[in-house]
């Protein structure tokens, strides 16, 4: 890793961003691509606008390699296949910083999820730098840059790009492959290399599932619900299915469709008029434009409950678990200070309530995916002991 670190010079590259590479047409982008499929890793990121859309629209693609920095503007480049191939190439490591929002206009967008990927923020963790971390503290703590903000909330969309945008977006990739060498390095040394690679794949795996969530299901998130009877839990249900549905299929935002609060009202008060879905919702545009689609589901309701029972909503754990928790988070924390790691990253608050949850009829309990990969024989074991003994104490 050495040697690549001497390749991917952050200096260097620092340099390069004041003066990015530009790629403006399909053949630029096709020849620059057949290079990238040489390279052993590629430093990315996005700019996008995502104000009222349901799917971020491309503003920029960053990339860096060992050479410089290049800005793919994707609202003149036609055919982004080359890019994708280059996405897609198993011998390439992606290294994105933070980057779910990145992977999930890249698979939507282009159809492919970076793979192998590498995310600094995730490696950050690992390694000991710090929890969640953002770019701007990573650089200047690590390499001692200091990073503008001057462009974060920049329209993307506008055509030309200033010189300042451009600069901002170059350097988000020039010091990616810097850091993720150096904390790869680090981690290979403490043996945790595959720990963040399996997060760094465990974090692609989620983005994925997003796309592929069944609509039906997407209810079950409103946890204030969980009181529902059938017939609300189903008009909730079937509403919140048709919010989907319609937003993926017109590209518009939740909100601006149909806040979660007047959803969870929609379904709670069952209004059969536009004038009380209007009190309701009080967005006379939504309830001209979807007023009777949204009453036709409420009305349909109790045919549906009966015919397709609505799932259970998780209710809130009992009050007994509070002392328990306390016990199997104090797990966490020693089997974190005994492996050097950060307690937010070996035991993470879902991953307690996801072992909860997998009580059965018989009393006992399963280790969920996010506990049963390589913090199993860190903590997940642990923890499935104590919770066993807790039914039998």
């Amino acid at each position: 890793m050495t040697d690549l670190s001497q390749r991917y010079d952050w200096r260097s590259l620092e340099r390069q961003a004041a003066d990015p590479v530009r790629i403006n047409d399909d053949a630029a982008l096709a020849e620059h691509a057949e290079r990238w499929l040489e390279q052993p890793l590629l430093a990315l990121d996005t700019e996008f606008m995502r104000t009222e859309t349901f799917y971020p629209i491309p503003g920029l693609v960053q990339v860096a390699d060992e050479q410089g920095c290049y800005l793919i503007d994707p609202l003149k480049v036609k055919d982004m296949a080359p890019l994708a191939r280059v996405l897609a190439a198993p011998g390439v490591l992606k290294v994105v910083h933070a980057g779910s929002e990145d992977l999930e206009l890249f698979r939507h967008s282009y159809g492919v999820l970076p793979s192998p990927l590498y995310d600094t923020q995730i490696g950050a963790a690992f390694v000991g730098w710090g929890f969640s971390m953002g770019l701007q503290r990573m650089v200047s703590e690590v390499l001692e840059v200091e990073l503008g903000k001057g462009e974060t909330t920049s329209d993307w969309l506008q055509r030309p790009l200033t010189p300042e945008q451009e600069h901002y977006a170059a350097l988000d990739v020039a010091y990616l492959p810097a850091l993720a060498l150096l904390q790869r390095e680090q981690l290979s040394k403490q043996e945790r290399l595959t720990w963040a690679e399996e997060e760094c794949a465990a974090l692609a795996e989620a983005v994925a599932s997003q796309d592929e969530q069944d609509p039906e299901a997407y209810f079950q998130r409103f946890s204030q619900a969980w009181h529902f009877d059938d017939l609300h839990r189903a008009a909730l249900r079937d509403l919140a299915a048709w919010r989907e549905r319609t937003c993926r299929t017109r590209d518009v935002s939740r909100n601006r469709l149909l806040r979660n609060q007047a959803l969870l009202e929609i379904a709670e008060k069952l209004p059969t008029t536009e004038n009380q879905l209007d009190k309701i919702i009080q967005r006379g545009r939504v309830v001209r434009e979807f007023g009777a689609d949204i009453l036709r589901v409420i009305a349909n309701a109790g045919e549906s409950a009966r015919e397709n029972p609505p799932a259970e909503i998780d209710r809130p754990l009992h009050y007994v678990w509070n002392k328990r928790l306390k016990q199997l988070r104090a797990i966490g924390r020693q089997a974190a200070e005994q492996h050097g790691l950060m307690p937010e990253v070996l035991l993470r608050k879902r991953d307690l309530d996801a072992l909860i949850r997998t009580h059965d009829e018989f009393g006992h309990y399963r280790l969920p995916p996010s506990l049963s990969g390589w913090r199993k024989p860190l903590v997940g074991d642990a923890l499935l002991a104590r919770i066993e003994q807790f039914d039998k104490s």
